[in-house]
């Protein structure tokens, strides 16, 4: 059984976009997240590791619904401050 680690990160993958969500294990490229929310578009912040400092610009970002996932090309795990768990957490899709 694997031990379950909970911390908020950013993931980018290789083929699947960038998703942000709680570490439940990695094994190698393998990442389960669970509550993950696929980062579809967002301002507020150029990079991804500025996203997982300070967030994004929750009105006009496009933020997914959280759900489980495991992402199999993992390429970076970024951790995430308070300030952009905040954030992230509270971003609705916008139109």
């Amino acid at each position: 059984m694997a031990k379950k680690i909970d911390k908020a990160v950013i993931v980018r993958t290789y083929s699947a976009g960038a998703h942000f969500g709680y570490l439940v294990k990695r094994a190698g490229k393998e990442v389960t997240l669970t509550r993950s929310r696929r980062l579809w578009r967002w301002f507020g912040a150029w990079t991804l590791s500025e996203v997982a400092s300070t967030g994004v610009d929750i009105r006009k970002s496009k933020i997914g619904a959280p759900v489980d996932i495991v992402l199999t090309e993992a390429i970076e795990i970024i951790n995430c401050s308070p300030a952009a768990v905040e954030s992230l957490e509270s971003a609705k899709w916008a139109s």
